[in-house]
């Protein structure tokens, strides 16, 4: 049986987030528009992603002056913008990266993922891999994010577009859903709505709002996903193929206005959130800790989250209880992404128009 928890508001009061977990919080990178994600090569540099439509290389420990050129133009307005970056896992052999942007006018937008070759200065030979069906004429609630599974498919999460909740219990479409790809682009057949002539077969899991979280957990052979929910109930989900996840049939989560969406938190026919928030957090990273700097956090789900400032690390006790931690919630930055470094650090991108690249580090015994 799933666990459920509601995190409330006093359970998150604590000291600051330094002298509370040991660790050392460096700037090593400022100067980025709205940085939404980060992923290191092999070479140890990282590409970095601004939602006004750059894409950018930190190298040697500087984030480079110069944009990655042959980018194709995102459709940039509210939400809009570009999102995720993904290295093929064959990255030292082909150079290929994964781009997921909003692509489109304001009548007519989606979410398009596309791939290049990295040279190191530009982006080349680009391919448009997928377009999320039907476009809508609304520029929030794209989803965006991307990982990898095991068997080498690509999993997406895309949002309801907004004004098109209900369309997120229809997996005959894409709103609201989390599609798997093959690099390509193609149709995997074991998809679990491969030949149901009612059902778009990319589709893994639908009844999802605006995922903005997705990474694959080896150890618990678990994809992981959260979702930002309205007022309130913010989610934590374990993906599961061909699963219905609620929205907006059931939620912990109400209008913004403060009126009922539906008087459903559960039913027997979707899935249960692991971890739950309210008032909402608006969780909008996720990073699996798999490495060995932080010990102590090894298997943790790392969650960065805009609304409430801060990074909420997930353990789980002997029995898969979920237990929180919050971190860096004293400097009060909106917290966009979170990713695991080669060397074990963890970084985090603040949201802003000045926006700037965070490394934690373990503080040594002697520091203050």
């Amino acid at each position: 049986m799933i666990f459920r928890a509601l995190l409330l508001a006093t359970s998150l009061l604590a000291v600051p987030a330094e002298a509370a977990s040991g660790i050392k919080v460096e700037t090593v990178a400022e100067g980025l528009s709205f940085p939404w994600a980060m992923a290191f090569l092999p070479d140890g540099s990282a590409l970095i992603t601004e939602r006004s439509g750059n894409l950018r290389v930190w190298r040697d420990g500087a984030l480079a002056p110069t944009p990655i050129a042959g980018v194709p133009p995102a459709y940039v307005a509210r939400q809009g913008g570009l999102f995720d970056v993904l290295p093929a896992r064959d990255f030292e052999k082909s150079g290929h990266v994964y781009l997921s942007m909003a692509h489109g006018t304001a009548e007519a937008n989606t979410t398009r993922v596309i791939r290049g070759r990295y040279t190191g200065s530009a982006l080349e030979d680009i391919e448009v891999i997928f377009d999320a069906a039907p476009t809508r004429n609304t520029a929030v609630h794209y989803g965006g994010r991307m990982a990898w599974l095991p068997d080498g498919t690509l999993v997406l999460s895309l949002g309801d577009g907004y004004d098109f909740r209900y369309e997120a219990q229809d997996p005959a479409n894409h709103l609201g859903a989390i599609v798997r790809i093959t690099p390509d682009g193609a149709v995997p057949d074991d998809n679990p709505f491969v030949g149901e002539a009612d059902k778009a077969p990319e589709v893994y899991s639908y009844g999802h709002r605006s995922v903005q979280g997705l990474a694959y957990d080896a150890t618990r052979k678990t994809l992981w996903a959260h979702e930002h929910g309205p007022r309130g109930g913010d989610e934590l989900n374990r993906i599961k193929p061909g699963k219905n996840y609620g929205w907006p049939v059931a939620t912990f989560g109400v209008e913004y206005a403060g009126t009922q969406i539906t008087p459903h938190t559960s039913r027997p026919d979707m899935e249960d959130p692991v971890l739950h928030w309210t008032p909402s957090i608006a969780p909008s990273g996720l990073a699996v800790y798999d490495a060995d700097l932080f010990a102590q956090w090894k298997g943790s789900l790392l969650i960065t989250a805009l609304a409430h400032r801060m990074l909420v690390r997930v353990s789980f006790d002997d029995d898969g209880q979920p237990r929180q931690e919050r971190l860096l919630a004293d400097r009060k930055a909106r917290l966009r992404s979170v990713t695991v470094g080669p060397d074990g650090a963890v970084y985090v991108l603040t949201d802003a128009a000045d926006g700037a690249v965070l490394k934690l580090t373990p503080a040594s015994e002697s520091s203050p």
